[in-house]
């Protein structure tokens, strides 16, 4: 079998995923549209622009063909933007065959139809939904190439798969990866977390200290699992790396690109001023869109993603957002999760 594995695209996570993979002993190949991005990492062996202060393994290289980085692979990994997803597999498709392992690491839905990163993969693979791979955890790419310790979660329906991509990507030093049949709940939690991450940034940017920012994040978690559960996830899934461990990174960290955004929200910037400062896409602003029309589609009540939803796409003001979620009904914490979760989650 080849050494050889094929990383799409080369964005500051796809970058870092290549990293491991290249410290793992592979030959890994990145794919660029890009022929200047793809001439800098193959003589320079640097991505400036998603990754200035990094230093890429000699065992890296970038094809802005794909026919070239996909030739004699044993796997790809696809890491590419939610919105161009359908695209990439469009092009992926004639590369492609069943015995390839395929994992993605995208956190995030399709805004039209409300699917799942697998889901459009395997429609634009012909592949076997169940036979992909879903990769996730509270993972900054700016840490992962400074070889920090890390750990993630590989999901996936095929346990063979999963236990395909836990050998692939585990690092002894430094990559810890663990697996999950779930892969419905790690996709979920990886994509709504980013709401979350935007709402503690702009809790943030308002000035509203920890106190408030703490019960957003475990709020929001509530939020997570109604939602989870009334599409097929495991709501133990949210307790784990790809739920609370995610939130906990993506909601907190100035690394985290959903949380600046949030943050400058707060600061009283407008949505379109926040995205022409961003050098790289910014998930959860999509998926806020995704998750009001999930909510009504489910009919699950989601409160914080309801008033992010008004901030971004209604121009309603943060502070009157917290203050409507501040002014709700009294609730009794637990009256909202199904007490068959709840009994679950305590089993």
């Amino acid at each position: 079998m080849s050494d050889k594995v094929t990383v799409l695209v080369a964005g500051s996570w796809g970058t870092a995923l290549a990293c491991v993979l290249a410290d793992n002993g592979l030959q890994v190949s990145l794919w660029t549209r890009s022929e200047e991005q793809a001439s800098e990492i193959n003589g320079q062996h640097t991505n400036r622009k998603y990754l200035p202060e990094a230093v890429l393994p000699d065992n890296i290289t970038a094809a802005s063909s794909l026919a070239e980085a996909m030739r004699d692979t044993q796997a790809v990994i696809i890491v590419a933007p939610s919105k161009a997803m359908r695209e990439v597999c469009r092009q992926l498709k004639p590369f492609y065959h069943e015995d390839m392992l395929c994992v993605h690491a995208t956190k995030g839905f399709e805004t039209e139809s409300l699917k799942r990163m697998s889901t459009v993969i395997s429609e634009e693979l012909g592949a076997k939904e169940s036979n992909i791979v879903v990769l996730s955890g509270p993972s900054h790419a700016e840490e992962v190439v400074k070889r920090m310790p890390t750990t993630v979660v590989v999901a996936s329906r095929n346990e063979r798969a999963a236990a395909a991509a836990q050998t692939l990507f585990m690092n002894e030093e430094y990559f810890r990866v663990y697996t999950n049949l779930d892969m419905i709940g790690v996709e979920l939690a990886g994509a709504l977390k980013n709401i979350i991450a935007l709402g503690a940034g702009m809790s943030d940017g308002l000035g509203y200290g920890d106190n408030a920012k703490a019960a957003l994040l475990t709020r929001g978690i509530a939020e997570m699992v109604r939602v989870g559960s009334e599409m097929g996830a495991n709501p133990l899934t949210f307790a784990g790396l790809a739920g609370i461990g995610d939130l906990m990174v993506t909601g907190t960290s100035r690394h985290s690109r959903n949380w600046r955004a949030g943050y400058m929200l707060g600061q009283g910037k407008s949505l379109e001023e926040v995205m022409n400062s961003m050098n790289m896409v910014v998930e959860g602003i999509r998926t806020t869109q995704v998750a009001h029309d999930m909510s009504r589609k489910y009919n699950v009540q989601m409160p914080i993603a309801e008033q992010l939803y008004r901030v971004l796409f209604e121009q309603s003001d943060p502070r009157e957002a917290v203050e409507a979620l501040m002014g709700r009904d009294p609730k009794n914490e637990m009256e909202s999760m199904k007490l068959e979760i709840w009994q679950q989650w305590h089993s």
